[in-house]
């Protein structure tokens, strides 16, 4: 297999400027257990609050043996055993980005256009607290895979596909029910293997529309690297700064994901600040994207880390030396919260069985789930439909793997073809050439 027709999990082998329709119509489609999910007394459907089956062990798989000689390379192309993904599409987890999804609603009922965007910068934190703990890798779309939801209950629906291979490209699209506002963008996201780590880079726009404030927000996503990924327990940082811009009102909120660094004191951290279009600082944010995030008067802010205590004490008491540089340091999950703070978001709790469910979240739990009758209604290239993803949720790794590989199969197939049409009309071409 050359190296144009390697694959990171299910990818299509068609160019990204090839029209293509994705079909999992000749999907399996597996019996859901009846703890999942099921219908309640008033007739509303109650979505599951686990998967059909708990996640493998991957001790007895090596890692290694597959990214030694992969050091600095970018990842989209290096094939990877089903056994180090989660039963997720990478559009289902994008999806994740929505399950805060009041904080744009109360962002919409809010009057001050400083008061919006620091409640706008929860909403951007929030969006990746979901990777907390999540070390195992989503499956890469197919060209032209789709994945449609709509959740009356949280008052918006939203559409997410693949639109391009090279490089692989997910664009997303959601919506407000009572046309309060939409939130879109596109996703590339870029991964490089450090020998220990793997940083994955979300290259792409974020942009909400407050649709009754006529306000557009942009901003990129953080860094995310997964540390130790051949030896040791695996953890998540995310680092880099996060600019947040108000393009109708000037307002900007510039987000500082603080690296871990050497002793351990900034795991998790985000600090950061607001400015008016005059450059005047006009809030502080600060917080954990692990746990909560506030926001508090600047004045207040100085005054309190005048008094903070010892910074060389504090080093002192976090320190991590003689550990390994990508050992998770041990410090207390938790934010100090400065008098005269406002609470702008805490993460929801995960289900107590977590860990035995790749770590999802309760709302990452339900986005699989097909509910009776689903699959006449779901287009045929929605993620719900993918055998392998579905396989690999209820327990069969075998299946998934081999499903995997025959979808993998089918798409270079389809490519070939591709390209001989492609030659074909090519020499018809040339052949009127002048």
């Amino acid at each position: 297999m050359n190296s144009e027709e390697e694959f990171f999990d299910a990818e299509t082998g068609l160019e990204s400027d090839d029209s293509c329709e994705v079909s999992f119509k000749d999907a399996l489609l597996f019996d859901r257990k009846q703890v999942t999910g099921g219908r309640q007394e008033n007739g509303m459907w109650e979505r599951r609050k686990t998967l059909p089956a708990q996640m493998i062990s991957r001790s007895n798989f090596s890692i290694w043996s597959i990214l030694k000689k992969c050091i600095g390379m970018e990842l989209s192309k290096i094939a990877m055993p089903v056994e180090f993904n989660e039963p997720l599409s990478f559009l289902q987890r994008i999806t994740e980005y929505m399950e805060h999804t009041h904080l744009i609603h109360k962002a919409c009922s809010l009057s001050d256009s400083v008061d919006r965007m620091q409640v706008v910068a929860a909403f951007a934190v929030s969006a990746v607290a979901s990777q907390w703990e999540r070390t195992g890798k989503p499956f890469n779309p197919l060209l032209g895979e789709t994945y449609e939801l709509i959740r009356e209950d949280e008052g918006y629906r939203w559409i997410s596909e693949q639109v391009s291979h090279h490089p692989p490209v997910s664009a997303f699209h959601a919506q407000s029910l009572k046309q309060e506002f939409e939130f879109h963008g596109s996703i590339y996201p870029k991964l490089k293997f450090w020998g220990k780590s793997v940083e994955a880079e979300p290259k792409g726009t974020m942009v909400l529309d407050l649709l009754k404030h006529k306000e557009v927000y942009t901003w990129t996503n953080p860094m995310c690297c997964v540390h130790n990924i051949i030896l040791g327990k695996l953890w998540i940082e995310q680092y880099g700064s996060v600019e947040i811009i108000n393009h109708s009102t000037g307002d900007k909120c510039v987000l500082n994901f603080k690296p871990c660094g050497m002793f351990g004191k900034d795991l998790h951290k985000v600090e950061g600040y607001i400015q008016d279009k005059s450059k005047k600082k006009r809030r502080v944010i600060y917080g954990k994207w692990t746990e909560c995030i506030y926001s508090v008067d600047p004045k207040s802010y100085d005054a309190y880390k005048r008094t903070a205590g010892d910074p060389k004490r504090l080093k002192q008491e976090n320190s991590c030396e003689g550990e390994e540089a990508d050992e998770m340091p041990d410090v207390q999950e938790t934010v100090t919260v400065i008098p005269g703070s406002a609470l702008l978001w805490r993460i929801t709790p995960r289900p107590a069985h977590s860990a035995q469910i790749y770590n999802f979240t309760s709302f990452a739990v339900t986005l699989n789930e097909l509910e009776p009758g689903m699959e006449k209604l779901l287009a045929p290239t929605d993620c719900r439909l993918r055998p392998d993803i579905r396989a690999m949720e209820n327990g069969d790794m075998e299946l998934a793997s081999a499903e995997k590989e025959r979808l993998e199969e089918k798409q270079r197939a389809a490519r070939r073809e591709r390209s001989e049409e492609d030659e074909t009309w090519s020499t018809r071409y040339d052949s009127k050439a002048f």
